[in-house]
């Protein structure tokens, strides 16, 4: 598979990142995070690069820079103001190059990147498809409903819902009864945060297999 496809979640630290990851050493894509907000820790693509286990010269050709990078953690539109530097969605267009890519929005669908750009909008001028993670648990429901409500009034393609967490006996087949969806995967927490450990999820996840069904391979 080669897809270009744009990880988004229901919610703030739902594990966007870490699916991104996953995806990143599944497909053997690059990763791009456009806007960051917060550095603690070098922000999510020094993540990605450390649990995948990069060498310097790895991470150079797969990971790509930020468009913006942002050292408080909020908003992108209220970080942009703080800090003096408004966002300009010209610097947002896709990167050039061939293969899979993973794009890992900042926060959920309606954050917004200015006062007058919702980040829907933006992965609406992207043209990729999305894939949505939400947590497994009690809250998911309604989060993932809005959701993928807000991708189908602006007909943007949703390939799937990814959950996250540990199992719940009734959310993936309510999510996908509601949203008329497939659910590609549901993610137990991870013993770690390594390749191998990636490696592993994504054999046993049945992610692959429900993408190449999603995007009739």
């Amino acid at each position: 598979m080669s897809p270009q496809l744009v990880v988004c979640g229901t919610d703030t630290d739902v594990g966007k990142t870490v699916l991104s990851a996953l995806l990143v050493l599944g497909l053997g894509a690059r990763y791009w995070k456009p806007v960051q907000c917060g550095l603690d820790g070098g922000g999510d693509s020094v993540r990605v690069r450390r649990m995948l286990g990069l060498s310097a010269a790895e991470a150079e050709a797969r990971i790509l820079p930020e468009a913006y990078r942002y050292t408080h953690p909020v908003s992108p539109h209220w970080a942009a103001e703080l800090e003096e530097r408004p966002l300009d969605p010209d610097r947002l267009t896709l990167p050039g190059g061939d293969g899979p890519l993973v794009v890992e929005t900042a926060g959920g669908l309606l954050v917004p990147l200015r006062r007058d750009l919702l980040q829907i909008e933006q992965i609406r001028r992207w043209g990729l498809p999305v894939l949505l993670v939400a947590r497994s648990g009690l809250g998911t429901l309604n989060h993932t409903l809005l959701s993928v409500e807000a991708l189908r009034r602006r007909q943007i393609p949703l390939l799937g819902l990814v959950l996250n967490g540990p199992p719940h006996a009734d959310n993936p087949g309510t999510l996908a009864t509601l949203t008329d969806a497939p659910v590609l995967a549901c993610l137990p927490p991870l013993p770690e945060l390594t390749a191998r450990a990636l490696a592993i999820a994504w054999q046993g996840s049945g992610l692959a297999d429900g993408l190449a069904r999603s995007l009739g391979q």
